[in-house]
């Protein structure tokens, strides 16, 4: 007889409902049909179901916590321990589940409160393969709520019939560790295959990088699961713990890791962690003083190469934190390279496609794995073609061109999801690789996989300026004519103005210059590996220079953070005299790390009341704080900081006459 997902237990249902009071009744016990309950929330993200104070823990305490940020009607109508307590083992919701970070605490925590099936619309990628990798089940069926509610029995195979071979091996498995350990211990070269036809380059890179194993094609087709060989994997301290922890608990001690060189550990998102309202007021900075050790002690067993915070004395006094800041943008500026493949434990990885790498994000089991074995799962994707025809008005930035693409109606009804975002045409030509990344980095933001760009001479003049590396463009690096795209989108970037995206969803973008009533400003911040680098400063600087010669200031009431994305920008604004225009115009300069963004330093909202204008990738609700977020290019913030009201630089030299 086929074997049920549940094993013989009742299911029971809980629908993620817009409605507050349906979900507190199904708590309760009430059970609830789809039309009772409808409409269900699209866009749960991960920081809903587990929100950055719940990732301080990394075993079973997760599962008194899912859904804990979950926010509907305005309200949170499930506190800890209540999904546990519940017995439900079902979850419905809409479309693109699981979106934003790569925390694969949100599906630990599910399956760990009782959760074995979460059924919606559609999955973002990151979500659904950190499921698959830990054993929870996942389906876009939707007939299934009704027939479980019957007390129908829904069978293994069932729910792993429209899955990709990988996937259902995996699932059937009980999850990646236990796959990895048939499958992956012994170590294989990667194959280069010869090309079949005309492809993109993030096909060539794959091809390049593709391990055969006994499970996946040899000629994989999109779709189609497989495993590369990756040239870097990095991981921060929210991720080590865990990794660890599995680890350790499946294969012992000592651990024998596959090309620990190629093994980058960071830590950047706990530097301002006692300054943090959200982890002070949850009396959680112990809990992350014990994770970032966990994740020391795990560097010092295996000798693998590390960087630590700047704020954190005993790092400086070793000299170990000269070199620091936001892991992904630490990648771009000292280990990525074109033609590479670069896996990191964040969502926002992607962020070295700038390059023309192929880099994306995973959760921790994926990146335990590739820690024993060398190999990173990948379902092959589809790509888009992103055609930036045109060039850039003055002021208006990479930025701006996201927030535009982030508003499309294709977009917004998923046509990016887990695909490859290519950005080609005159417009991307032009911009530099600081700005590229501003791109590539918000494909996660998208719903993809990952962005890429071709390398050239801009990619060149980088790796030549800024890393001493002398890189030769070879022949193949770059897309052929004629390779296929699952769509190809244009954007007229002259006819582009400055955007901004109201608060809730980094989607909710529309051209400032439509915004009628401009909404007041209490925060103003400039950071995170979006729009922490060079280039960003520049334009801080510019408007905030332009300010102070016209004998301008912060607009009262307005509080100003500035944080680098790591020493090198740090540095280069001191040799440029930047930081002194910051000290004269009242911002406070926070070292290299992430902060306000991910909600874990100075520059987030304590009040709910509180407005803040951002140039951060996302404003998903309590991502930086209880108060409202506008997201905006950085231009857009400092003008905004300066008028008390969202501004454009063009608008507030215009009222400035």
């Amino acid at each position: 007889m086929p074997e049920s997902f549940l094993k013989g237990a009742p299911a029971r249902l809980l629908f993620l409902s817009n409605d507050a009071a349906c979900v507190r009744a199904q708590l309760g016990g009430a059970r609830l049909s789809a039309a009772e309950t409808a409409p269900l929330r699209d866009d749960v993200s991960t920081d809903e179901i587990t929100p950055v104070p719940i990732l301080t823990h990394f075993d079973d305490k997760l599962g008194r916590y899912p859904y804990t940020g979950f926010v509907a009607g305005g309200e949170r109508p499930i506190g800890a321990g209540d999904l546990l307590a519940s017995g439900i083992n079902v979850v419905v919701a809409g479309r693109r589940y699981g979106k934003g970070s790569s925390r694969e605490h949100s599906p630990m925590a599910e399956k760990l409160a009782g959760v074995r099936l979460v059924i919606a619309e559609s999955f973002e990628r990151i979500y659904r393969q950190n499921a698959d990798n830990i054993g929870l089940f996942t389906s876009t069926d939707l007939s299934l709520p009704e027939r479980l509610q019957r007390g129908e029995t829904v069978t293994v195979d069932e729910l792993v019939a429209g899955r990709d071979a990988l996937a259902a091996s995996i699932l059937r498995a009980g999850g990646l560790l236990a796959f990895g350990e048939a499958h992956l211990r012994e170590r294989v070269d990667a194959r280069d295959t010869a090309p079949p036809g005309p492809l993109t380059l993030f096909e060539k890179i794959v091809r390049r990088h593709l391990l055969p194993t006994p499970v996946t094609p040899a000629d994989p087709r999109q779709g189609e699961g497989v495993f590369l060989r990756s040239d870097w994997r990095f991981i921060h301290e929210y991720y080590t713990g865990m990794a660890a922890h599995m680890l350790h608990a499946r294969f012992g001690r000592p651990l024998a890791l596959v090309d620990p060189e190629r093994i980058v550990v960071f830590e950047d998102h706990t530097s301002y962690v006692e300054e943090s309202p959200n982890h002070v007021r949850g009396g959680i900075v112990p809990n992350v003083r014990a994770m970032c050790q966990a994740q020391r002690d795990f560097v010092a067993n295996y000798g693998l190469r590390q960087h630590r915070t700047l704020t954190d004395a005993e790092a400086v006094t070793q000299g170990q934190g000269n070199v620091a800041g936001i892991s992904h943008a630490m990648m771009a500026e000292h280990y990525a390279l074109p033609g590479q493949v670069v896996v990191g434990t964040d969502s926002h990885t992607p962020h070295s496609g700038a390059l023309g790498c192929v880099a994306f994000g995973v959760g921790t089991t994926d990146m335990a794995n590739a820690f024993v074995t060398g190999a990173v799962r990948l379902t092959l994707p589809a790509s888009l073609r992103i055609e930036l025809d045109g060039a850039l008005a003055p002021g208006v930035t990479a930025k701006d061109i996201v927030l535009h693409l982030l508003a499309l109606p294709e977009i917004r009804a998923g046509a990016g999801v887990g695909k490859v975002f290519e950005f080609a045409g005159p417009a991307v030509a032009a911009l530099s690789i600081d700005e590229r990344a501003t791109l590539t980095n918000m494909v996660a933001e998208l719903g993809g996989l990952t962005g890429i760009v071709a390398p050239d001479a801009q990619t060149q003049q980088f790796l030549r300026e800024r890393r001493g590396v002398a890189f030769d463009i070879e022949p193949w690096m770059q897309s052929d004519p004629g390779a296929s795209y699952a769509a190809t989108l244009h954007v007229d970037c002259a006819a582009l103005t400055p955007w901004v995206a109201a608060p809730g969803d980094p989607g909710n973008g529309m051209p400032l210059g439509a915004l009628r009533e401009r909404p007041r400003i209490d925060i103003a911040y400039g950071g995170s590996c979006t729009a922490g680098k060079r280039e960003d400063f520049d334009h801080y600087h510019e408007v905030l220079a332009w300010a102070l010669s016209r004998g301008l200031a912060l607009a009262p009431g307005v509080s100003l953070f500035l944080q680098y994305g790591t020493t090198a920008v740090r540095d280069y604004c001191a040799e440029r005299g930047y930081d002194k225009t910051f000290a004269a115009i009242g911002a406070r300069i926070l070292q290299p790390s992430c902060g306000a963004c991910a909600n874990c330093g100075p520059g987030s909202s304590t009040d709910a009341g509180q407005v803040t204008v951002s140039a951060i990738n996302r404003n998903f609700p309590g991502r930086s704080g209880p108060g409202s977020v506008w997201l905006a290019s950085p231009p857009t913030v400092m003008a905004s900081a300066l008028a008390g009201e969202l501004v454009s630089f063009e608008e507030l030299r215009a009222r400035a006459g």
